[in-house]
């Protein structure tokens, strides 16, 4: 199999590569997907360069070096660096950052235009997407399920909800599409040319399997039926994986995701408020609060309508999480460079006494 369909370029061998480079598929407890040269196979982690933090684990997207055994699970013995990454907060307690994808070149953010809108997790995915490095599309789905007599009071209620979200999402492309009668469709197929990676996010019953299936042009992935009462759907998808779609795209689906924690976002939470940002830094005070002191630029801002005191709070709130995670992300880093060093002593102490 030529690897080159699924994104890998020559340039990205290391020049003291051993085995042979693949591409992660799919993410399952402690086995990894694969493709490579040889076609679809299985892999482990190498417990010696990853265990004792030599490596960064895999995540679906990511370009490894394995020792393909025939027959068997291969080896994964490295991971190649990453063009971008997109990551969360791990929602069990003390694990930390939980890696969902990489090597991807466009992040679609999924609502869907019934009772689950909510600009405040599309806020979440934006930030994170942005944060990733690849590019943000905002894909609202289900415009069918728009209520309405007739299909112009839809069309109008489908351009509100495009102008609600392009004054919460400045620069960032918007399309309202259907999965089931295909209206929009059209306008996504510039963004999945062959060879490019674009990864699906959003939360359970989004519609994001039905979206694959209706770009692919044929069921590549199961589809489960959300509940009518709330619009919320059941986990479709179980784990995240990457499919190579016959036009050439690929796509990696992700499990849908209710909880989306902050990790470090210090540059995405930026691009995400630039409408917020602009005004920052020009209070009369330098330490400004924004809070009761005079001069002060955000909240003549807020007063005056030109930044709502949602959008501002919905900001403040990020930046705090933020700011908590950069901190423990930190934390993280300084242990992990602990545990290579003691790792490089233990190896340079036995060669000395063997």
């Amino acid at each position: 199999m030529d690897l080159k369909k699924y994104g890998f370029m020559p340039h990205m061998l290391p020049e003291d590569a051993q085995g042979i480079p693949a591409r992660v598929t799919a993410v399952h407890k402690g086995r990894y997907g694969l493709v490579c040269e040889y076609g679809e196979t299985y892999g482990r982690l190498k417990t010696k360069e990853y265990f004792n933090g030599m490596e960064e684990f895999p995540t679906t997207g990511d370009f490894v070096m394995i020792h393909y055994i025939p027959g068997s699970d291969s080896q994964i013995i490295r991971t190649l660096p990453r063009a971008t990454f997109f990551s969360r907060r791990d929602p069990s307690p003390g694990r930390g950052e939980q890696a969902v994808a990489s090597n991807f070149d466009t992040v679609f953010v999924m609502q869907s235009l019934n009772q689950d809108f909510n600009m405040k997790r599309m806020e979440r995915y934006l930030t994170l997407a942005w944060q990733s490095g690849a590019v943000p599309v905002i894909v609202l789905t289900k415009a069918d399920l728009l209520d309405g007599g007739d299909c112009e009071n839809r069309e109008y209620q489908k351009s509100d909800y495009i102008r609600t979200v392009e004054r919460f999402a400045p620069g960032v492309a918007v399309h309202a599409v259907s999965s089931r009668t295909g209206a929009g469709l059209g306008a996504l197929t510039g963004y999945m040319a062959a060879g490019r990676t674009i990864v699906f996010l959003g939360s359970s019953g989004v519609g994001k399997s039905s979206l694959v299936n209706a770009l692919a042009g044929e069921e590549v992935m199961a589809v489960n039926a959300i509940r009518e009462e709330d619009g919320k759907g059941r986990h479709t998808t179980t784990h995240r994986q990457l499919i190579l779609l016959k036009n050439g795209a690929m796509v990696i689906d992700t499990p849908g995701m209710r909880e989306l924690g902050m990790w470090d976002v210090s540059d995405g939470l930026g691009e995400a408020f630039t409408d917020v940002e602009r005004f920052l830094g020009r209070c009369r005070f330098s330490d400004c609060r924004h809070q009761t002191e005079p001069g002060c630029a955000v909240r003549e801002a807020i007063e005056n309508g030109e930044l709502s005191q949602e959008r501002w709070e919905s900001y403040i709130k990020l930046k705090k999480e933020a700011k908590f995670t950069d901190n423990k992300e930190a934390f993280l880093r300084h242990k992990q460079q602990r545990n290579k060093s003691i790792s490089k002593y233990n190896r340079q102490n036995n060669k000395i006494r063997f």
